[in-house]
């Protein structure tokens, strides 16, 4: 197993999948988040995706059900059956938009505003225990490279041109690709 890079040039020359730049994101929400993650499901009973679109909803106001599902990264199956439990749990409501029936808006119950208001002050303080690892400089610094990312991120995903990851079959395109790519080097390589 191929050794980390120092810290000097792991980001920019990556040798294994600890050195990846989304991967330590990756550990770093796993670590963080799960502490969130804890007292949503544990002490409040409402799961993570929940807990987004109930943050997002007090963030933003009411919105429509795509609206909330763009916002929150999920696809709308998935935003669909959140949004259900949450309507069950009474912590969000549906209202048909006038005139059309079909359309409706989407928006905190006095339950979903009380709720949000216990569980923001517990996910602050783990975003500000987390960052008290930094001096203020560098948070700084870091949120404005985190916007700088953000943005990028947006670019490469409009690009486009990516295969769909085809779940039915197991797995995803990009890693039957990828197999298929080693596959055919290794072939290669073997003659």
């Amino acid at each position: 197993m191929p050794a980390s890079n120092p810290a000097s040039d792991r980001l920019n020359q990556p040798q294994s999948i600890e050195d990846l730049f989304l991967y330590r994101l990756s550990c770093l929400l796993a670590n963080a988040g799960g502490i969130v993650i804890r007292y949503c499901e544990g002490q409040f009973g409402v799961t993570r995706r929940e807990w987004r679109l109930l943050a997002l909803l007090a963030a933003h106001g009411a919105m429509s059900s795509s609206e909330l599902a763009r916002l929150a990264h999920l696809d709308r199956p998935r935003a669909s059956r959140t949004i259900t439990a949450m309507v069950d749990k009474k912590l969000i409501s549906r209202v048909a938009r006038p005139g059309d029936a079909r359309q409706v808006t989407l928006a905190l119950t006095a339950a979903g505003e009380a709720l949000y208001g216990e569980i923001f002050p517990l996910t602050k303080q783990v975003n500000l225990e987390l960052l008290d690892a930094l001096e203020d400089k560098d948070a700084v610094q870091l949120d404005a490279m985190l916007m700088r990312l953000e943005q990028r991120s947006r670019q490469m995903a409009a690009r486009g041109g990516l295969p769909l990851a085809d779940r039915r079959r197991g797995g995803s395109a990009r890693n039957r690709q990828a197999l298929a790519l080693h596959d055919a080097n290794e072939a290669s390589n073997g003659d």
